[in-house]
């Protein structure tokens, strides 16, 4: 903000000290003898005088009397020249031309004028950008402190229409996100309590049963095998807590909304191949769009670009670096986009198992992740009633997006 003010402040002396500079400049330009066409034309005269010429003093503009003299005058004012011809002496009587009082006038009000409309811009994008983005710079920080109940407000100028749209979206998605944990900490709050005292009842009957048989308390064996009878039922009954609580954490514990709607298939590979031809080549990875023909989707665009974004991330991560390549192809309604990339490290075995949630290969490496790129692809395909799946071809992994079509 103070270093706009100090280029506003700077602009303005700048412009000022040229309008000066530039009417010293006029001004001695102007004073110079080669600005003074009545001296021309004097001296047109004094050469018709001197050859025995005739003159019309109306064919000139500035000179308006020649007369001879009688005594030896020298110049001495502005209104007149003397001149020697032939040892007599000339004066002629000129007007001041008034073009160049004017020159300067004009120029100065049309420097006047841009100078103006320079400053007037300077402080319309001051008032009108500058000043309002400094109020909106706050507001991310506001987010990631957790404030998200203060909604923004729409600039009259629309200067910030889509960003300010963007930045109310992501609060209201963090805020629903927000919203959702502390749903999901309770349930698994509520949950984990639920199942700790359904767990306790059949332990303290397995505790009860097992203290008997310890102590002998059972004499007959018709007892003792009923009291294993009830031990082991209880014990069925554990297992099946425990099987609700594996049910229960295996399932989706992402808030993934997916819009459905209708988009064209070169307007989300275009995006796709725009986003990442850049970045491939600088990682010196060849990047290859086969030929398509273009069609309707079924489906939310924004989601659909977020699972080809997810598929190529792993494609550069996991490959070999050399190439990725898109192609696609039909089969029946769908549409199906085919992402491999060279250099799979990955066994067959594994293949089955990348779509599920926290799970990774044993070809991560060094590679950060948290086992979720997959799973969000298929939870949204799904979602899009579409579907994803792999498979590896010799040394290439192909991972394949089915987007129904409309």
């Amino acid at each position: 903000m103070k270093g706009y003010i100090r280029l506003l402040i700077i602009t303005l002396a700048s412009m000022t000290a040229l309008m000066i500079g530039a009417d010293l400049i006029l001004d001695n330009y102007n004073k110079g003898d080669e600005s003074r066409p009545y001296r021309i034309e004097a001296q047109r005269i004094a050469h018709k005088i001197e050859n025995g010429e005739d003159y019309n003093i109306s064919d000139y503009s500035y000179i308006i009397n020649v007369e001879k003299l009688s005594e030896d005058f020298t110049e001495s004012s502005s209104d007149y020249l003397i001149k020697n011809i032939e040892g007599t002496y000339y004066r002629f009587d000129y007007r001041i031309p008034s073009d160049s009082g004017n020159t300067v006038i004009l120029f100065n009000i049309c420097f006047s004028a841009a100078a103006a409309m320079v400053i007037g811009i300077m402080i319309y994008v001051y008032f009108q950008i500058i000043r309002p983005f400094k109020k909106l710079s706050s507001y991310p920080y506001e987010l990631a402190k957790g404030n998200l109940t203060v909604p923004l407000k729409e600039q009259q100028n629309g200067y910030f229409g889509k960003f300010i749209w963007g930045l109310d979206l992501l609060r209201e998605v963090l805020e629903k996100r927000k919203a959702s944990e502390l749903a999901l900490q309770k349930q698994n709050k509520t949950m984990i309590l639920s199942l700790s005292h359904d767990i306790k009842t059949p332990l303290s009957v397995i505790e009860l049963y097992a203290q008997a048989l310890e102590k002998g308390l059972y004499k007959d064996e018709n007892k003792k095998k009923d009291a294993a009878v009830s031990i082991h039922n209880k014990c069925e009954d554990i297992r099946k807590y425990v099987d609700d609580i594996t049910k229960t954490a295996g399932d989706e514990f992402l808030d993934i909304e997916v819009n459905q709607g209708e988009f064209y298939l070169s307007e989300l590979i275009n995006n796709i191949r725009i986003y990442y031809r850049d970045k491939l080549e600088l990682a010196k990875i060849d990047f290859i769009v086969n030929d398509f023909s273009d069609c309707i989707l079924s489906g939310d665009e924004e989601r659909s670009a977020e699972v080809l974004q997810n598929i190529m991330e792993n494609a550069i991560k996991y490959g070999d670096g050399k190439n990725i390549t898109l192609s696609f192809s039909r089969e029946e309604d769908c549409q199906l986009v085919h992402i491999s990339n060279s250099g799979c490290g990955l066994s067959e075995p594994e293949l089955c198992h990348i779509f599920d949630s926290f799970w990774r290969g044993s070809n991560v490496g060094s590679q950060n992740g948290s086992g979720l790129g997959l799973y969000i692809c298929k939870t949204i395909m799904n979602k899009m009633n579409g579907d994803i799946y792999a498979e590896i071809k010799e040394t290439d992994m192909i991972v394949t997006a089915v987007f129904p079509m409309k």
